[in-house]
């Protein structure tokens, strides 16, 4: 994948990690322009490559009363106005085959979620928009069996492909990271550590995934220190209220001073 094909991306000369970065889901307009402002405030200041990160809905739910969304055009919409008002690139998740068309009218990159990235449509679907696409890699999978849906975005004629680590299921209610995995998925696509998505407890008896964000610096500087091209990191202005993935969310608040500090380590990591 060359980054420099993801439209209006910035900082491309920093050597920095790329960021990909927002709210699990878009809840609203305005709590989307206002982490994205945010955000971008920092990475700009950090020179951190970036891309706005929302779901325009959410299908993989514990319960049939959580939330899924406000309405797809409606958060799609939601979505090109970050994209057009801070001239900064977007990425959602899609769900199903439909989904790939529709999304990629708005947004810049399609990312394939965690429990589907073995299906073969969609992520062909993905792939023949022409968009970037970010595969997660599943909580079932071993690092290596991830070059098979690689493979299959780039038999479809599109080589703007990356992956993304975001745990390995370890037992019934925890993830675990296996940083030995970022070196071998780098062998055949651009890597991204998810953290806050490492950091979830699912599978919690009140069907409402929990969560660790205390070891969220933790996991990221491993991340860092171990060469991952980019981070993912979900973030909002208030996680306890967010109505999707609060437990295992960072608080936008103390962003600036978990990147200041991962930026110093890659300076550092760089230098070696």
């Amino acid at each position: 994948m060359n980054l420099s094909k993801v439209p209006n991306i910035k900082n491309l000369d920093s050597n920095n990690f790329f960021l990909l970065a927002g709210p699990c889901a878009i809840e609203g307009e305005d709590m989307a322009l206002r982490i994205a402002e945010k955000v971008i405030s920092i990475t700009d200041k950090l020179k951190i490559p970036y891309v706005f990160k929302g779901s325009f809905k959410k299908a993989n739910r514990s319960r049939i009363d959580s939330f899924t969304g406000i309405g797809d055009e409606k958060a799609l919409q939601i979505l090109k106005k970050v994209s057009e008002t801070f001239n900064v690139p977007t990425v959602t998740d899609i769900h199903e085959v439909s989904d790939a068309a529709l999304a990629a009218e708005y947004v810049d990159v399609l990312q394939i979620p965690a429990f589907l990235v073995r299906q073969t449509d969609l992520v062909v679907a993905a792939a023949n928009t022409g968009k970037v696409v970010n595969l997660k890699k599943g909580q079932f999978m071993s690092p290596s069996a991830m070059k098979h849906a690689v493979k299959k975005v780039m038999d479809s004629g599109n080589d703007q492909v990356m992956v993304t680590d975001r745990g390995t299921m370890f037992g019934y209610q925890d993830m675990i990271v296996d940083f030995r995995g970022i070196p071998e998925m780098r062998e055949f696509a651009p890597t991204v550590l998810d953290v806050t998505h490492s950091l979830q407890q699912p599978n919690q008896s009140s069907g409402v995934t929990g969560g660790r964000p205390d070891m969220i610096e933790t996991i990221a500087r491993a991340g860092v220190v171990n060469n991952v091209d980019g981070l993912f990191i979900e973030t909002h202005f208030d996680p306890s209220n967010a109505k999707s993935d609060g437990a295992n969310m960072l608080h936008l608040d103390h962003l600036e001073g978990l990147l200041t500090n991962l930026v110093a380590i890659r300076k550092t990591v760089n230098s070696l």
